[in-house]
């Protein structure tokens, strides 16, 4: 009796909680749209939407509100990073890890990725490639709130021509028209909210044809590898709604054929924008990690984790300088800036992602990482790399009218840090406070 009467006080507690109404007063308003920032913005949340926006001279806080100052702060959307490994943490040995860890991948490492994402002010992210009955589960555990974590959309298991030995449990080869189609179908009917191509230039036409035609039927989007030329044409011909990453090899610039032919493709505005993930930050960081490496240190990354776990990772990366994922990165980051300038050029939409998870990289720590490759390496407008972390991944997922900017109506997902991030990307290392549909994490 004790029991369930201290379960239904915390619950009543929490409800009571989460839809109390609160008031973010004080602070600039970066609200995702890209417009001018708003100066002493109030944004007005009741229950787990946002109820008004506007400013201490416009908007009168209500006075049972739970008053929140983001005085000296910028306050903008819940982050998005659209390229996250939930199945992986910083593990430098794939093969191992994949051999080791599945029994867990459910009930810790995942559960500890997506909340690390969280805390990081990460409030929503897409997950590309993991297993698909664990991938659901976890997405759903969360969408319930029965665990703490940014909201996932999940692709399931990769889809490629053939899967490499020993993951098979999540990447899922194609054998044959016939069988593409069985394989999206079963990934459709178990709910996925996206498909992960890869290796499409290893399929046939048709193979590859049948894959994002039955994916579009079912209302799913597809999105596709782009390391190598012959990936990014034969995606662009097939019709995939997003490409990843910036090419695997040394090579200098995209072919000018390539280019042509995303030149086309954005030039066909009945289609909307062409998306691209260059996941810069992992190889930009490589040799700066190597030679210094104190964030590897930061125990952000260990939250939700076992010790025994955050050990076995600490001591695959023992040899940082010997790991053969990085071996041709010295050559191959002088290529990131000029190709995603290419691919600016060419009036390509960014987005966020960071590939996160890969060795060395962490959920805690890896999109603030990209942010600031962006802005004070490359050059890129401080409001582009922000939009390209809120506005345009939620237009992309297909849900701008829920999440996505700080607009009435909508999910209140906020975050906020002290100082200016326009000027300071970044500050949003340790963001000060995270509101996740109307909920205060930090």
């Amino acid at each position: 009796m004790y029991k369930l009467l201290l379960g239904l006080l915390i619950t009543t507690f929490s409800f009571a909680q989460q839809n109390q109404i609160k008031a973010l007063v004080g602070g600039t308003l970066i609200d995702g749209y890209g417009g001018k920032p708003i100066q002493n913005s109030v944004i007005i949340i009741e229950g787990d939407k946002i109820k008004a926006v506007g400013t201490t001279e416009t908007l009168v806080v209500p006075k049972n509100a739970k008053i929140i100052s983001t005085e000296g702060m910028s306050v903008l959307p819940g982050l998005w990073d659209m390229h996250v490994h939930t199945m992986i943490n910083g593990h430098a040995d794939y093969s191992y890890w994949d051999k080791t860890y599945p029994p867990l991948l459910e009930e810790v490492i995942m559960p500890a990725s997506a909340e690390q994402l969280l805390m990081a002010g990460v409030t929503s992210a897409r997950d590309l490639g993991a297993p698909l009955k664990e991938s659901i589960a976890v997405r759903d555990r969360i969408n319930r709130g029965e665990i703490p974590g940014a909201t996932l959309y999940v692709s399931g298991p990769f889809i490629q021509k053939k899967p490499y030995p020993g993951t098979e449990a999540f990447r899922w080869g194609i054998n044959g028209v016939e069988d593409a189609k069985k394989k999206i179908k079963k990934l459709a009917d178990a709910g996925v909210d996206c498909v992960k191509l890869i290796d499409q230039d290893q399929m046939t036409k048709d193979e590859l044809q049948a894959v994002v035609d039955t994916a579009h039927q079912y209302n799913l989007k597809v999105v596709a590898h782009g390391h190598r030329p012959q990936e990014i044409r034969m995606g662009l011909k097939a019709g995939a709604d997003c490409f990843e990453h910036t090419g695997l090899s040394s090579a200098p610039r995209y072919p000018d054929d390539v280019m042509e032919a995303i030149k086309e493709r954005t030039a066909q505005m009945n289609l909307g924008p062409l998306f691209w993930c260059p996941t810069v930050e992992g190889l930009y960081n490589y040799e700066y990690v190597r030679d210094h490496g104190e964030h590897l240190d930061n125990d952000s990354w260990h939250r939700g984790l076992h010790d025994t776990i955050v050990a076995d990772i600490k001591n695959s990366f023992k040899h940082k300088d010997r790991l053969p994922y990085f071996q041709l990165t010295p050559l191959r980051k002088p290529t990131l800036e000029t190709k995603i300038k290419q691919l600016m050029d060419a009036g390509v939409v960014l987005m966020i992602g960071t590939d996160s998870g890969i060795p060395m990289k962490f959920h805690s720590q890896s999109t603030w990482n990209e942010l600031d490759v962006w802005v004070n390496e490359f050059g890129i407008d401080p409001m582009y790399a922000i939009r390209a972390a809120t506005y345009w991944p939620s237009l992309w997922t297909g849900v701008a009218s829920e999440v996505g900017t700080v607009t009435e109506g909508k999910y209140a997902d906020i975050i906020a840090v002290k100082g200016d991030v326009l000027r300071y990307i970044s500050l949003l290392q340790n963001v000060d406070i995270i509101i996740k549909h109307g909920k205060q994490y930090k």
